[in-house]
């Protein structure tokens, strides 16, 4: 009779582990880089600029901080 035995540990390397922590930092460092160049572009806008827009300046964190939320990073 022959015995055969089969196993793999979940072995998660120093790597991953880094990969795992650093991951979420690098993509919030994203997104707030698109949110300050969002906010910053619109912010150049006169105020006629940003009524032929439909914005009115009160909310360009609003929107610079939704178009960084959605952003496929």
């Amino acid at each position: 009779m022959a015995y055969s035995n089969v196993s793999s540990a979940n072995i998660e390397t120093l790597g991953m582990r880094v990969s795992r922590l650093i991951t979420p930092l690098i993509t919030r460092y994203k997104r707030h880089r698109l949110y300050r160049a969002t906010f910053d572009g619109l912010n150049a806008l006169t105020q006629r600029e940003l009524a032929d827009l439909g914005l009115h300046r009160s909310e360009l964190h609003h929107v610079a901080l939704e178009s960084a939320a959605k952003a496929d990073i």
